[in-house]
């Protein structure tokens, strides 16, 4: 499919445009409409829940940001969002639910979260699902590989994207083998997964491979941008931002 220009045409708000002191938690109805209110795009992370619906929430537990504890995977799509927040009145949204409030408006960028192996076909079937009926633009993207190829035979209509660092913190990366890293750090996956577009880690740039795709034409994004510092990074070494605890339209 042809790469659409609306892929880096707004700064990307990572999680909605989220800002805890005013009652908007990531990954919120409230924050996706704050980010549509000033016309960015938003970036969501979706997870399947127990009985097969695909929603919004970054963690995989419950603990961080809800009155609630254990594992969202375990939990029918009723029990999470029975589950209230710590600091707001919304609950956990449906990828139905942002989309409505979407509408169409600005690009949304779903992230799904995976973990390997087979695990991302059914979360990415049923966002394929959900996503069909959408026409406004949206793209899917993941870390896993195999989630980015099984997006391109199950939605090989929607922009999809490989979303990847350096590979090299010690904490992240823990378990993985220097060749895993090396695989993943560096895109030789790409004939299999053949993405629209990467997502980069600004720490990270500049950077061989991103780099490299990026002067023959794939537009990159970079994530997560939080800092002056960030911004100046970006600026030289991507086209598009995925920022976070700033409005960089306001001085």
């Amino acid at each position: 499919m042809a790469r659409p220009d609306w892929l880096t045409a707004r700064p990307v708000a990572h999680r909605g445009l989220h800002v805890a002191s005013a009652g908007r938690i990531e990954n919120t109805l409230s924050a996706v409409a704050a980010a549509v209110e000033r016309n960015f795009a938003v970036e969501i992370d979706i997870h399947l829940s127990a009985d097969g619906e695909a929603f919004v929430f970054h963690d995989t537990t419950l603990d961080r940001l809800t009155e609630g504890s254990g594992l969202v995977a375990t939990r029918t799509m009723a029990e999470l969002k029975a589950v209230p927040f710590r600091a707001t009145a919304d609950r956990i949204p449906t990828l139905g639910d942002v989309l409505d409030v979407v509408g169409e408006k600005v690009p949304i960028f779903c992230e799904v979260k995976s973990y390997g192996g087979n695990e991302p076909w059914p979360l990415v079937a049923r966002a394929a699902d959900v996503l069909a009926r959408y026409q406004g633009p949206v793209a899917m993207m993941s870390f896993d590989p195999g989630a980015v190829t099984a997006i391109r035979d199950l939605a090989p209509g929607i922009a999809r994207g490989i979303v990847a660092d350096d590979c090299r913190d010690e904490e992240d990366w823990a378990g993985f083998a220097w060749t895993t890293r090396f695989y993943l750090r560096n895109l030789l996956h790409l004939p299999k997964t053949r993405p629209d577009f990467v997502a980069y880690w600004i720490k990270a740039l500049p950077a061989a491979a991103p780099n490299a795709l990026r002067a023959l034409g794939m537009p990159l994004l970079t994530w997560t941008v939080r800092t002056p510092e960030d911004r100046a990074r970006a600026a030289k070494h991507a086209d598009q931002i995925i920022f976070e605890g700033f409005d960089p339209e306001l001085p």
